[in-house]
Protein backbone atom coordinates (compact mmCIF):
# COMPACT_ATOMS: atom_id res chain seq x y z
CA UNK A 1 0.00 0.00 0.00
CA UNK A 2 1.32 3.43 -0.94
CA UNK A 3 2.31 5.56 2.08
CA UNK A 4 -0.08 8.34 1.03
CA UNK A 5 -3.03 6.19 -0.01
CA UNK A 6 -6.30 6.94 1.77
CA UNK A 7 -7.67 3.99 3.74
CA UNK A 8 -11.33 3.16 3.22
CA UNK A 9 -13.04 2.36 6.53
CA UNK A 10 -16.18 0.43 7.50
CA UNK A 11 -17.65 1.08 10.94
CA UNK A 12 -19.70 -1.79 12.36
CA UNK A 13 -22.25 -0.43 14.82
CA UNK A 14 -23.60 3.06 15.44
CA UNK A 15 -24.54 2.86 19.09
CA UNK A 16 -22.82 4.84 21.83
CA UNK A 17 -19.25 3.80 20.94
CA UNK A 18 -19.65 4.05 17.18
CA UNK A 19 -21.47 7.38 17.18
CA UNK A 20 -19.65 9.18 20.00
CA UNK A 21 -16.09 7.91 19.62
CA UNK A 22 -15.20 6.12 16.42
CA UNK A 23 -17.11 8.13 13.82
CA UNK A 24 -15.87 11.58 15.00
CA UNK A 25 -12.27 10.37 15.20
CA UNK A 26 -12.39 8.63 11.81
CA UNK A 27 -13.79 11.80 10.27
CA UNK A 28 -10.96 13.98 11.56
CA UNK A 29 -7.82 11.89 10.99
CA UNK A 30 -6.07 12.53 7.67
CA UNK A 31 -5.67 9.49 5.47
CA UNK A 32 -8.83 7.75 6.69
CA UNK A 33 -12.16 7.85 4.86
CA UNK A 34 -15.30 6.52 6.53
CA UNK A 35 -17.15 4.95 3.60
CA UNK A 36 -19.59 2.46 5.15
CA UNK A 37 -21.54 2.01 8.39
CA UNK A 38 -23.34 -1.15 9.46
CA UNK A 39 -26.47 -0.17 11.36
CA UNK A 40 -30.15 -1.09 11.63
CA UNK A 41 -30.93 2.64 11.96
CA UNK A 42 -29.86 4.28 8.68
CA UNK A 43 -31.83 7.45 9.41
CA UNK A 44 -29.82 8.04 12.61
CA UNK A 45 -26.54 7.54 10.75
CA UNK A 46 -27.48 9.84 7.89
CA UNK A 47 -28.32 12.69 10.28
CA UNK A 48 -24.63 12.75 11.23
CA UNK A 49 -23.05 11.24 8.11
CA UNK A 50 -25.18 12.14 5.09
CA UNK A 51 -22.62 10.98 2.54
CA UNK A 52 -21.83 7.58 4.06
CA UNK A 53 -23.41 4.35 2.83
CA UNK A 54 -25.36 2.33 5.40
CA UNK A 55 -26.16 -1.37 5.31
CA UNK A 56 -27.93 -3.48 7.90
CA UNK A 57 -25.61 -6.48 7.91
CA UNK A 58 -22.47 -6.16 10.04
CA UNK A 59 -21.06 -9.31 8.45
CA UNK A 60 -21.56 -7.90 4.96
CA UNK A 61 -19.83 -4.67 5.95
CA UNK A 62 -16.96 -6.58 7.57
CA UNK A 63 -16.22 -8.38 4.31
CA UNK A 64 -17.11 -5.62 1.83
CA UNK A 65 -14.74 -5.55 -1.17
CA UNK A 66 -14.41 -1.75 -1.17
CA UNK A 67 -13.07 -1.50 2.39
CA UNK A 68 -9.49 -1.63 3.72
CA UNK A 69 -10.05 -1.23 7.47
CA UNK A 70 -12.94 -2.56 9.55
CA UNK A 71 -13.81 -1.05 12.95
CA UNK A 72 -15.86 -3.37 15.17
CA UNK A 73 -18.03 -1.34 17.57
CA UNK A 74 -20.88 -3.82 18.02
CA UNK A 75 -22.01 -5.52 21.27
CA UNK A 76 -19.10 -7.21 23.02
CA UNK A 77 -20.14 -10.81 22.42
CA UNK A 78 -20.00 -10.24 18.63
CA UNK A 79 -16.47 -8.79 18.55
CA UNK A 80 -14.64 -12.07 17.98
CA UNK A 81 -16.81 -13.41 15.17
CA UNK A 82 -16.92 -10.14 13.21
CA UNK A 83 -13.21 -9.48 13.63
CA UNK A 84 -12.49 -13.02 12.44
CA UNK A 85 -14.67 -12.56 9.36
CA UNK A 86 -12.95 -9.27 8.51
CA UNK A 87 -9.46 -10.72 8.93
CA UNK A 88 -10.30 -13.74 6.76
CA UNK A 89 -11.54 -11.29 4.12
CA UNK A 90 -8.11 -9.63 4.13
CA UNK A 91 -9.07 -6.51 6.08
CA UNK A 92 -7.11 -4.67 8.74
CA UNK A 93 -9.18 -4.57 11.92
CA UNK A 94 -9.77 -2.30 14.91
CA UNK A 95 -11.88 -3.75 17.72
CA UNK A 96 -13.50 -1.60 20.38
CA UNK A 97 -12.71 -2.61 23.96
CA UNK A 98 -13.09 -5.19 25.33
CA UNK A 99 -11.17 -6.99 22.59
CA UNK A 100 -13.08 -10.22 23.19
CA UNK A 101 -15.08 -11.76 26.03
CA UNK A 102 -12.70 -14.71 26.54
CA UNK A 103 -8.95 -15.19 26.53
CA UNK A 104 -9.31 -18.07 24.09
CA UNK A 105 -11.00 -15.77 21.57
CA UNK A 106 -8.26 -13.17 22.02
CA UNK A 107 -5.57 -15.76 21.33
CA UNK A 108 -7.43 -17.00 18.26
CA UNK A 109 -7.70 -13.53 16.73
CA UNK A 110 -4.06 -12.71 17.47
CA UNK A 111 -2.93 -15.86 15.69
CA UNK A 112 -5.25 -15.25 12.74
CA UNK A 113 -3.99 -11.68 12.27
CA UNK A 114 -0.43 -12.95 12.21
CA UNK A 115 -1.32 -15.67 9.70
CA UNK A 116 -3.18 -13.20 7.48
CA UNK A 117 -0.47 -10.56 7.73
CA UNK A 118 -2.95 -7.88 8.76
CA UNK A 119 -2.94 -5.14 11.39
CA UNK A 120 -5.21 -6.01 14.31
CA UNK A 121 -5.60 -3.33 16.98
CA UNK A 122 -7.81 -2.55 19.96
CA UNK A 123 -9.34 0.84 20.69
CA UNK A 124 -7.60 1.64 23.98
CA UNK A 125 -8.18 5.37 23.61
CA UNK A 126 -7.53 6.06 27.30
CA UNK A 127 -3.79 5.79 26.66
CA UNK A 128 -4.24 9.27 25.19
CA UNK A 129 -6.04 10.79 28.18
CA UNK A 130 -4.28 13.89 29.48
CA UNK A 131 -4.08 12.56 33.04
CA UNK A 132 -2.62 9.21 31.97
CA UNK A 133 0.01 10.96 29.86
CA UNK A 134 0.86 13.13 32.87
CA UNK A 135 1.27 10.07 35.10
CA UNK A 136 3.43 8.34 32.49
CA UNK A 137 5.73 11.36 32.41
CA UNK A 138 5.96 11.55 36.21
CA UNK A 139 6.90 7.87 36.50
CA UNK A 140 9.38 8.08 33.62
CA UNK A 141 11.36 10.79 35.43
CA UNK A 142 11.10 9.08 38.83
CA UNK A 143 9.22 11.94 40.50
CA UNK A 144 7.46 9.56 42.92
CA UNK A 145 10.41 7.28 43.61
CA UNK A 146 9.50 3.61 43.78
CA UNK A 147 5.72 3.39 43.42
CA UNK A 148 4.19 1.21 46.13
CA UNK A 149 0.43 1.80 45.90
CA UNK A 150 -1.87 2.98 43.11
CA UNK A 151 -5.60 3.62 43.05
CA UNK A 152 -7.07 4.08 39.57
CA UNK A 153 -10.80 4.45 39.15
CA UNK A 154 -13.58 5.16 36.66
CA UNK A 155 -16.87 5.98 38.34
CA UNK A 156 -20.36 6.96 37.30
CA UNK A 157 -23.50 7.87 39.24
CA UNK A 158 -26.30 6.05 37.45
CA UNK A 159 -28.54 4.54 40.13
CA UNK A 160 -31.23 3.47 37.66
CA UNK A 161 -30.65 0.28 35.65
CA UNK A 162 -31.15 1.14 31.99
CA UNK A 163 -32.61 -1.02 29.24
CA UNK A 164 -29.44 -1.57 27.23
CA UNK A 165 -27.36 -4.64 26.51
CA UNK A 166 -24.43 -3.43 28.64
CA UNK A 167 -26.65 -3.76 31.72
CA UNK A 168 -28.29 -7.07 30.84
CA UNK A 169 -27.05 -10.60 31.71
CA UNK A 170 -25.37 -11.31 28.35
CA UNK A 171 -21.74 -12.25 27.62
CA UNK A 172 -19.42 -9.28 27.92
CA UNK A 173 -21.85 -7.06 29.84
CA UNK A 174 -21.27 -5.47 33.23
CA UNK A 175 -18.94 -2.80 34.54
CA UNK A 176 -15.81 -4.99 34.54
CA UNK A 177 -16.02 -5.55 30.78
CA UNK A 178 -17.10 -1.95 30.19
CA UNK A 179 -14.55 0.04 32.22
CA UNK A 180 -12.16 -2.69 33.36
CA UNK A 181 -10.36 -2.93 29.98
CA UNK A 182 -9.35 0.74 30.24
CA UNK A 183 -8.12 0.39 33.81
CA UNK A 184 -6.22 -2.83 33.11
CA UNK A 185 -4.62 -1.58 29.89
CA UNK A 186 -3.35 1.57 31.56
CA UNK A 187 -1.94 -0.41 34.50
CA UNK A 188 -0.15 -2.87 32.21
CA UNK A 189 1.36 -0.04 30.20
CA UNK A 190 2.77 1.47 33.38
CA UNK A 191 3.77 -1.59 35.40
CA UNK A 192 3.60 -4.70 33.20
CA UNK A 193 1.72 -7.95 33.84
CA UNK A 194 1.03 -8.55 37.56
CA UNK A 195 1.99 -11.67 39.49
CA UNK A 196 -1.58 -12.25 40.69
CA UNK A 197 -5.04 -10.70 40.56
CA UNK A 198 -7.48 -10.42 43.48
CA UNK A 199 -11.01 -9.31 42.60
CA UNK A 200 -14.36 -8.43 44.11
CA UNK A 201 -17.36 -7.89 41.80
CA UNK A 202 -20.86 -6.99 42.93
CA UNK A 203 -24.33 -5.91 41.73
CA UNK A 204 -25.19 -3.04 44.10
CA UNK A 205 -28.05 -1.20 42.39
CA UNK A 206 -31.67 -2.17 42.90
CA UNK A 207 -32.71 -4.49 40.07
CA UNK A 208 -29.22 -4.89 38.64
CA UNK A 209 -28.71 -8.28 36.94
CA UNK A 210 -24.98 -7.82 36.37
CA UNK A 211 -22.06 -6.45 38.38
CA UNK A 212 -22.02 -2.67 38.63
CA UNK A 213 -19.17 -2.37 41.14
CA UNK A 214 -15.67 -3.78 40.96
CA UNK A 215 -12.49 -3.63 43.00
CA UNK A 216 -9.58 -5.50 41.47
CA UNK A 217 -6.06 -5.50 42.88
CA UNK A 218 -3.08 -6.26 40.69
CA UNK A 219 -0.31 -7.65 42.88
CA UNK A 220 3.32 -6.95 42.00
CA UNK A 221 6.48 -7.35 44.10
CA UNK A 222 6.17 -4.64 46.79
CA UNK A 223 3.45 -2.86 44.80
CA UNK A 224 -0.37 -2.97 44.70
CA UNK A 225 -2.43 -1.44 41.92
CA UNK A 226 -6.11 -1.15 42.88
CA UNK A 227 -8.56 -0.75 40.00
CA UNK A 228 -12.02 0.46 40.97
CA UNK A 229 -15.22 1.15 39.04
CA UNK A 230 -18.72 1.85 40.25
CA UNK A 231 -22.10 3.05 39.01
CA UNK A 232 -22.88 4.51 42.46
CA UNK A 233 -20.16 7.09 43.10
CA UNK A 234 -21.21 10.73 42.88
CA UNK A 235 -18.02 12.70 42.35
CA UNK A 236 -15.23 13.76 44.65
CA UNK A 237 -12.88 10.77 44.59
CA UNK A 238 -9.52 11.04 42.80
CA UNK A 239 -9.25 9.54 39.34
CA UNK A 240 -5.67 8.62 40.28
CA UNK A 241 -4.01 8.37 43.68
CA UNK A 242 -0.40 7.22 43.25
CA UNK A 243 1.97 6.83 46.19
CA UNK A 244 5.71 6.23 46.20
CA UNK A 245 8.87 6.60 48.24
CA UNK A 246 9.29 10.27 47.24
CA UNK A 247 5.70 11.46 47.45
CA UNK A 248 2.16 11.12 46.13
CA UNK A 249 0.28 12.28 43.04
CA UNK A 250 -3.44 13.01 43.19
CA UNK A 251 -5.60 13.74 40.17
CA UNK A 252 -9.30 14.64 40.33
CA UNK A 253 -11.65 14.80 37.36
CA UNK A 254 -11.80 12.94 34.06
CA UNK A 255 -10.24 13.80 30.73
CA UNK A 256 -12.71 16.11 28.95
CA UNK A 257 -12.52 14.47 25.51
CA UNK A 258 -15.32 11.98 26.18
CA UNK A 259 -17.69 14.67 27.41
CA UNK A 260 -17.05 16.81 24.36
CA UNK A 261 -17.38 13.92 21.91
CA UNK A 262 -20.65 12.77 23.48
CA UNK A 263 -21.93 16.34 23.16
CA UNK A 264 -21.37 16.08 19.40
CA UNK A 265 -18.17 18.11 19.10
CA UNK A 266 -15.58 17.06 16.54
CA UNK A 267 -11.91 17.03 17.65
CA UNK A 268 -9.72 19.86 16.49
CA UNK A 269 -10.59 22.90 18.59
CA UNK A 270 -7.66 24.99 19.80
CA UNK A 271 -8.17 23.77 23.37
CA UNK A 272 -8.83 20.12 22.45
CA UNK A 273 -7.31 17.73 24.97
CA UNK A 274 -6.54 20.37 27.60
CA UNK A 275 -7.13 19.26 31.19
CA UNK A 276 -8.90 21.88 33.33
CA UNK A 277 -7.92 20.11 36.57
CA UNK A 278 -4.24 19.07 36.51
CA UNK A 279 -2.84 16.77 39.16
CA UNK A 280 -0.85 17.74 42.25
CA UNK A 281 2.45 16.26 43.40
CA UNK A 282 2.68 16.09 47.21
CA UNK A 283 6.12 15.72 48.77
CA UNK A 284 7.77 16.01 52.17
CA UNK A 285 6.39 15.35 55.63
CA UNK A 286 4.20 18.43 55.42
CA UNK A 287 2.83 17.47 52.02
CA UNK A 288 4.17 20.38 50.01
CA UNK A 289 1.98 20.64 46.90
CA UNK A 290 3.01 21.31 43.32
CA UNK A 291 0.67 21.48 40.33
CA UNK A 292 1.98 19.11 37.65
CA UNK A 293 2.08 19.64 33.90
CA UNK A 294 -0.84 18.15 32.02
CA UNK A 295 0.04 17.13 28.44
CA UNK A 296 -2.71 17.48 25.87
CA UNK A 297 -4.76 14.35 25.36
CA UNK A 298 -5.84 13.39 21.86
CA UNK A 299 -7.69 10.18 20.94
CA UNK A 300 -6.95 10.87 17.26
CA UNK A 301 -3.41 9.66 17.91
CA UNK A 302 -4.73 6.10 18.13
CA UNK A 303 -6.23 6.17 14.64
CA UNK A 304 -3.24 8.02 13.24
CA UNK A 305 -1.14 5.18 14.63
CA UNK A 306 -3.36 2.56 13.03
CA UNK A 307 -3.16 4.40 9.70
CA UNK A 308 0.63 4.49 9.85
CA UNK A 309 0.85 0.84 10.92
CA UNK A 310 -1.27 -0.24 7.94
CA UNK A 311 0.95 1.86 5.66
CA UNK A 312 4.02 0.16 7.13
CA UNK A 313 5.40 3.40 8.58
CA UNK A 314 5.00 2.75 12.33
CA UNK A 315 4.27 0.02 14.81
CA UNK A 316 0.72 -0.90 15.78
CA UNK A 317 -0.36 1.44 18.63
CA UNK A 318 -2.15 -1.39 20.48
CA UNK A 319 -0.86 -4.82 19.49
CA UNK A 320 -2.52 -8.24 19.69
CA UNK A 321 0.06 -9.28 22.30
CA UNK A 322 -1.01 -6.36 24.50
CA UNK A 323 -4.67 -7.23 23.93
CA UNK A 324 -4.09 -10.85 24.93
CA UNK A 325 -2.35 -9.70 28.13
CA UNK A 326 -5.30 -7.45 29.02
CA UNK A 327 -7.70 -10.32 28.32
CA UNK A 328 -5.72 -12.58 30.64
CA UNK A 329 -6.07 -10.10 33.51
CA UNK A 330 -9.78 -9.53 32.83
CA UNK A 331 -10.34 -13.30 32.93
CA UNK A 332 -8.17 -13.77 36.02
CA UNK A 333 -10.32 -11.20 37.82
CA UNK A 334 -13.50 -13.08 36.93
CA UNK A 335 -11.97 -16.31 38.24
CA UNK A 336 -10.74 -14.61 41.40
CA UNK A 337 -14.17 -13.15 42.17
CA UNK A 338 -15.84 -16.49 41.49
CA UNK A 339 -13.42 -18.57 43.58
CA UNK A 340 -12.60 -16.05 46.28
CA UNK A 341 -8.83 -16.32 45.90
CA UNK A 342 -5.91 -14.81 44.01
CA UNK A 343 -5.40 -15.94 40.42
CA UNK A 344 -2.41 -15.68 38.10
CA UNK A 345 -2.93 -14.26 34.60
CA UNK A 346 -2.94 -17.28 32.29
CA UNK A 347 -0.16 -16.24 29.93
CA UNK A 348 2.43 -18.53 28.41
CA UNK A 349 6.12 -17.55 28.56
CA UNK A 350 5.95 -16.76 24.85
CA UNK A 351 2.93 -14.49 25.36
CA UNK A 352 4.71 -12.68 28.19
CA UNK A 353 7.77 -12.14 26.00
CA UNK A 354 5.59 -10.85 23.17
CA UNK A 355 3.91 -8.39 25.52
CA UNK A 356 7.24 -7.09 26.78
CA UNK A 357 8.59 -6.80 23.23
CA UNK A 358 5.62 -4.61 22.28
CA UNK A 359 5.40 -2.53 25.47
CA UNK A 360 7.65 0.17 26.88
CA UNK A 361 6.66 -0.43 30.50
CA UNK A 362 7.02 2.91 32.28
CA UNK A 363 8.01 1.48 35.65
CA UNK A 364 8.81 -2.23 35.69
CA UNK A 365 7.22 -4.37 38.35
CA UNK A 366 10.50 -5.35 40.00
CA UNK A 367 10.98 -4.81 43.74
CA UNK A 368 13.39 -1.91 43.26
CA UNK A 369 15.65 -0.42 45.93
Amino acid sequence: MAPSETLRVALLGYGFAGKSFHAPLLRTVDGLSLRLVASSRPEAVHVDLPGVAVIASALEAATHPDVDVVVVATPNETHASLAEAALRAGKHVVVDKPFTVTLAQARGLALLAKTQGRVLSVFQNRRWDSDFLALEALLARGALGRVTHVESRFDRFRPEVRSRWREQPVPGAGIWFDLGPHLVDQALQLFGVPDTVVALLSANREGSAIEDWSQVTLVYPRRYVVLQASMLVAGGLPRFAVHGTRGSWLKHGMDAQERRLVAGELPGAEDWGEDPSPGRLLTGAAGESLVTEAPRGDYRRFYAGVRDAVRGLARNPVTPAQAVAVSSVLEAALESARRGCAREPDLTPEERRAFLADTDVTEAGSPGP
